[in-house]
């Protein structure tokens, strides 16, 4: 099979799967762990200080680039670190249930700046449900289970877990190539090259693989945002 056609029978055996059997809540916990150590693991160093700029004006060369940012910010060496230390044995999480986009941060935001959570809030729903329901070459296809797999996995990267998701279907829809390619552009984009954005996907269509882009950086500022907003909400109360 080639790729893409590997892609869609995994898709169409989870939906088959999650139809017959659903995992217990134990199995998704476990399932999520793996996934968030294995995450440390997927690629180090680096400087992460602008990255929407940075995945806007990084030069695609197969050399990486090395993008000079320090003259807009105050302190040069503000960077994305891990959330937690290699080899720890109880990683930090973040329970999405406890404080949600929808629930909680979405409110707080519209406190502190009127109508800025309404024009995130939109944002955030009009990346995540775009879709042409193509892969590639193929027509009328779902691809609900693979944009949400994008978008939990960087969540994941940042210790926020979904009680309802069963993190196993990441680890199946999202190749180790892939998994280079998305920690690199969410957290180093400075460092992605035209030979990293070649390598997953072959088969699909450039405004694809671009709406991936869009869904790793929007993943990323609703984590950043999440994390800033709880705690802004611990302290007010």
């Amino acid at each position: 099979l080639s790729e893409l056609e590997a892609l869609m029978e995994r898709m169409k055996r989870l939906q088959e799967d999650k139809e017959d059997e659903e995992a217990s809540q134990e199995e998704m916990a476990t399932r999520f762990e793996k996934e968030k150590k294995e995450s440390l693991l997927v690629i180090s160093g680096g400087i992460c200080a602008f990255p929407y700029f940075a995945v806007l004006f990084t030069a695609f060369d197969d050399e990486i680039v090395s993008t000079d940012v320090s003259r807009y910010i105050e302190d040069p060496g503000f960077g994305y670190k891990d959330f937690a230390r290699r080899g720890e044995d109880h990683l930090p999480t973040f329970r999405a249930q406890d404080y949600t986009w929808e629930n909680h941060g979405f409110s707080l935001v519209n406190r502190l700046y009127s109508d800025i959570g309404h024009l995130l809030d939109e944002k955030f729903r009009m990346v995540y449900n775009l879709t042409y329901n193509t892969m590639a070459t193929h027509e009328d296809v779902d691809t609900t289970t693979l944009r949400r797999a994008l978008f939990n996995y960087v969540h994941c990267m940042y210790g926020i877990r979904y009680d309802d998701y069963d993190y196993g279907e990441v680890n199946q829809l999202l190749e180790r190539s892939l998994k280079v390619y998305i920690k690199t552009v969410t957290c180093y984009p400075e460092r992605t090259t035209k030979r990293m954005y070649d390598s997953y996907w072959r088969q699909f269509k450039h405004s694809e693989k671009v709406h991936v882009n869009l869904l790793l950086m929007e993943a990323r500022m609703q984590a950043e945002l999440l994390y800033a907003l709880r705690a802004i909400t611990r302290h007010l109360t």
